[in-house]
């Protein structure tokens, strides 16, 4: 197995990369967002993933990070989700809004991905939701743009070694019950009193 390819960038694609490493050209698809990563360098180093289409046929995908591969891995999963398909949507959507809808249960959102429906959708929230919640990626991944005060508290009680999940809830319940005019001091004091 392939952990990353590292050397001298050949050529790229929104669709795909070359790389020649020690004088061997490796191919690999790549999603939007690695291809935005990559920019202009002249060496590039994708981290590789394998799936095979057949026994006989592997294809090579590359990532910019190991957050998106690791990403790229869940999906491919889920039965139904073949690389190309999890590839698609890592290019159409980000890996911070395909998590939040996993974790949120926006069927739409990822319905809203070509070739991706209805079914398929349910399955990978529902075989998915609870590997993402358990996930030890980096707190920022989980950040939810319209609610940065919550997601600074739960960094700092994440980080203070609460229960990410628990802590998630906590703050939940507080933001409803007392509304979002709280400074993030306030809601991890609050958060705090109740963990």
């Amino acid at each position: 197995m392939i952990y990353h390819i590292e050397g001298k960038l050949v050529e790229k694609t929104p669709t795909y990369a070359v790389i020649d490493a020690a004088g061997v050209g490796y191919i690999l698809q790549i999603s939007l967002n690695t291809f935005s990563k990559i920019g202009e360098s002249e060496r590039c180093k994708l981290f590789a993933e394998q799936v095979y289409v057949r026994d006989d046929m592997p294809r090579f995908f590359g990532f910019a990070d190991t957050s998106e591969r690791d990403l790229f891995r869940k999906l491919v999963s889920v039965s139904g989700v073949g690389g190309t398909s999890a590839l698609l949507m890592l290019s159409s959507l980000s890996a911070l809004e395909i998590q939040n809808a996993i974790l949120t249960g926006n069927v739409a959102l990822l319905k809203s991905v070509k070739g991706i429906g209805e079914k398929t959708a349910q399955r990978i929230i529902v075989d998915l939701k609870d590997k993402m919640g358990k996930s030890d990626v980096s707190s920022e991944f989980f950040v939810t743009p319209n609610n940065t005060l919550k997601n600074e508290a739960l960094s700092a009680l994440v980080m203070l070694g609460f229960n990410k999940q628990g802590a998630d809830k906590v703050l939940d319940k507080i933001i409803r019950t007392e509304g979002t005019g709280q400074t993030v001091e306030q809601l991890i004091k609050a958060a705090l009193k109740n963990l």
